[in-house]
């Protein structure tokens, strides 16, 4: 029986999952919508993964990051827990070993890492603001009455970019519907969109940073090749989109998964079933003190499995 590595990357529009085999191949991929239901999502996905592979392929070892990455860890028994940035990070390291710049950009935050030498020195997040994210060409896409999907090749038509105010989502919205109103062609719109967000992620996100190339571009948002262009231009250098762009972080961490579970010689994975076991989450408010902390309790079952959220260690599991 071949070993395979599992990494799940919960976020709030997107949770994907891959199995990697020893050597860092990837074997499948899913990526699935949240739907503000991080548990059956991840429950799902994993019971697809698990026809799939059938006896084929033993999990020898799991892995979470995300926004739900603490969470999840607790549901699936992974081995290791990261953030995003570590996890990018890796996975961007693994097919290009020299990247220095990585531009990420999901549905609801962006950010940026630097690295050098292999080495994270600097990273920034953007979790503020629609308009440098991927929700903010989604929300346009569907007042334009576009497939996102189609977003990008419709961008790559255009003659004349139209400027457009990207400081804001409120603001460029309001200035896409005034251009339409002046007549511009929607090629013309959508690139400018395309370019108003490139300005507004390097505006905030990218500000005061040292870009350099190798540049990496990762993060669902990729997919759209009018965005690319746009970040090509501004940057004047090359803009590399690997492969499997949309499932960057759960690689970086099923990768680290492999290290962590060699080292601890087993995994805590706890199987493709999990749909048949009842999770939990409830909350209460300490009295203890004058912080009154707001105490998550999370079940599996009716077995009490962990608490967080005070401030004072007094009720952690």
């Amino acid at each position: 029986m071949k070993k395979g590595y599992l990494g799940v990357d919960v976020g709030s529009v997107s949770t994907n999952l891959v199995v990697l085999d020893p050597d860092g191949k990837l074997l499948i991929k899913k990526y699935l919508r949240t739907n503000g239901k991080p548990i059956q999502t991840v429950q799902e996905g994993l019971y697809q993964i698990g026809q799939e592979i059938g006896e084929e392929i033993e999990i020898a070892g799991a892995g979470t990051t995300g926004s739900a990455r603490y969470l999840i860890s607790l549901i699936i028994g992974a081995d290791i827990v990261k953030n995003e940035i570590t996890a990018h990070a890796i996975a961007a390291s693994s097919i290009d070993n020299e990247v220095r710049t990585i531009v990420e950009i999901g549905g609801q935050d962006s950010k940026i890492i630097i690295m050098r030498d292999g080495v994270v020195t600097d990273f920034a997040m953007n979790t503020v603001c629609a308009a440098g994210t991927g929700s903010f060409l989604d929300q346009q896409a569907s007042r334009l009455l576009i497939p996102i999907e189609d977003f990008g090749s419709y961008a790559l038509k255009a003659k004349n970019p139209v400027r457009i105010a990207g400081r804001c989502a409120v603001f460029a919205e309001s200035d896409m519907i005034h251009k339409q109103q002046l007549g511009y062609n929607t090629e013309d719109i959508i690139a400018g969109l395309c370019e108003a967000l490139v300005r507004n992620y390097m505006n905030n996100v990218g500000k005061g940073k040292e870009i350099l190339p190798p540049v990496m571009f990762q993060g669902g948002v990729a997919a759209n090749q009018g965005l690319v262009e746009a970040f090509r231009r501004y940057l004047d250098m090359p803009v590399e989109v690997p492969e499997h762009y949309g499932v960057m972080g759960a690689i970086g961490v099923a990768l680290m998964s492999r290290d962590a579970s060699r080292r601890k010689g087993a995994t805590g994975f706890k199987g493709f079933n999990i749909q048949e076991i009842s999770f939990k989450t409830t909350s209460f408010e300490c009295k203890g003190c004058s912080n009154a902390c707001e105490v998550v309790q999370f079940y599996e079952n009716s077995e009490l499995l962990a608490r967080w959220g005070d401030r004072c260690g007094k009720w952690e599991v």
